[in-house]
C-alpha cells in the first residue's frame, strides 16, 4: 500500500508543479509585498464624489454610477466609455481605486491619465498635446496584466510623431481580485506614479523641454487598442468575451487648477524635509523596479535616445 501511495504522489507531482506555475503567472501567488514606503500620499488627499469632479466624456450608455459612488465603465463591440475632470490642473494628486476584469482582455486598455488615470490637454492643443498615463494593457488567460506608465510632451504622443517614455510593470498582486489604488502625483519638479502609495516610477524634471508644464485635465477610459496593447498587437480584442469592464471607486483629486493662485502647491510626495522621495520611498521604488519592471524605454537599444535626452 505505501508503495502505491508513493507512486500516485509521484504521478501527481508534474500536475501540481504546472498548477503552481499557472497560479504564479496569473498573479494569484505573489512573491512578497514591497517594503513599506513609510509615507502615504493618498492619506493626505480626501476622497471626492465622482460627479463633483468628473463628467462623462463619451459612451454615456456604457457608464454607470451606483449609489455608493462606485463607477463602472465597459467596452463592447458598440462602444467604450470615458470620463474627464471638470477642471484642468497645473499640478496635483490624481488617483482612484481600480479593479480589473479577469479572463481574456487582450487588446483592451483600462486607464487613468492626466489623460485606469491619465492627464492630457489633447482637446486644447490638438497635434501638440501633453499627456501622463497609467494604463493597464489587456492580457490573455495565464499571463499577467502589464501596467504601463508613460509621459508625452508637445505632441510626442500624436500619431505621426510618437516618442513614448514608457516604463512597464507587472504587479505583486492580482489586480482582478480586489480594488487597488493607482495615482499620479505631478509637482513642478517630479511626476511620481504610485500603486497603493508605493512609488513605482519617478520622472524628474531635468529640463523644460522634457517636462510637461501646461495645464491638463484628468481622464479615465476603457477602449480598444488591439493594434498595439497586448504583446504589440499579437492578441486582439475578442468580442465573444464582451463586455470588458473597468471598476473605479474612491476617487482622489487635489491640485492647482488654472484658477488657483500662483502660491498654490500640490500635495507633497514625501515627508517634511525632502524635496522628492525620501530614502525609504526610494528603497521601496527600487524594490519594485528590481523585481517587477518589464520594460524601460531608456534601456531599449532599438530606441533613438537623441529624442529622449533625459535618458
Amino acid at each position: 500500500m505505501p508503495s502505491l501511495l508513493s507512486s500516485s504522489l509521484l504521478q501527481m507531482l508534474p500536475l501540481l508543479f504546472s498548477l503552481i506555475i499557472s497560479l504564479m503567472l496569473c498573479g494569484i501567488i505573489a512573491d512578497e509585498s514591497p517594503p513599506s514606503p513609510g509615507y502615504y500620499p493618498s492619506s493626505q488627499v480626501s476622497s471626492v464624489a465622482f460627479d463633483q469632479a468628473y463628467r462623462n466624456l463619451w459612451g454615456p450608455q456604457h457608464q454607470r454610477l451606483d449609489q455608493s459612488g462606485s463607477l463602472t465603465i465597459w467596452l463592447d463591440s458598440y462602444s467604450g466609455s470615458g470620463f474627464k475632470s471638470i477642471r484642468p490642473y497645473r499640478s496635483g494628486y490624481f488617483g482612484a481605486a481600480i479593479k480589473l476584469q479577469s479572463g481574456y482582455t487582450a487588446g483592451v486598455i483600462t486607464c487613468l491619465y492626466v489623460r485606469i488615470i491619465s492627464l492630457s490637454n489633447n482637446q486644447d492643443y490638438p497635434g501638440d498635446h501633453d499627456e501622463v498615463d497609467i494604463e493597464f494593457l489587456g492580457t490573455i488567460p495565464g499571463k499577467q496584466y502589464v501596467l504601463q506608465t508613460n509621459v508625452f510632451m508637445r505632441g510626442s504622443g500624436d500619431k505621426n510623431n510618437v516618442i513614448g517614455r514608457e516604463m512597464r510593470f507587472h504587479l505583486w498582486f492580482d489586480p482582478t481580485q480586489d480594488f487597488h489604488h493607482y495615482a499620479i502625483l505631478w509637482t513642478p519638479t517630479d511626476i511620481i506614479f504610485l500603486v497603493d502609495d508605493v512609488p513605482i516610477r519617478n520622472y524628474p524634471r531635468k529640463n523644460d523641454a522634457t517636462f510637461p508644464e501646461r495645464a491638463m485635465y484628468v481622464y479615465g477610459s476603457i477602449w480598444d487598442a488591439s493594434s498595439w496593447a497586448t504583446e504589440n498587437g499579437k492578441y486582439k480584442a475578442d468580442y465573444k468575451y464582451q463586455p470588458f469592464i473597468g471598476r473605479y471607486k474612491d476617487f482622489k483629486l487635489q491640485g492647482c487648477t488654472t484658477q488657483s493662485s500662483s502660491s498654490c502647491q500640490p500635495p507633497s510626495p514625501s515627508p517634511p524635509g525632502y524635496n522628492s522621495l525620501s530614502p525609504q520611498q526610494y528603497n521601496a521604488m527600487q524594490w519594485v523596479q528590481n523585481n517587477y519592471l518589464v520594460y524601460d524605454y531608456c534601456r531599449d537599444p532599438n530606441r533613438d535616445h537623441t529624442l529622449t535626452p533625459e535618458c
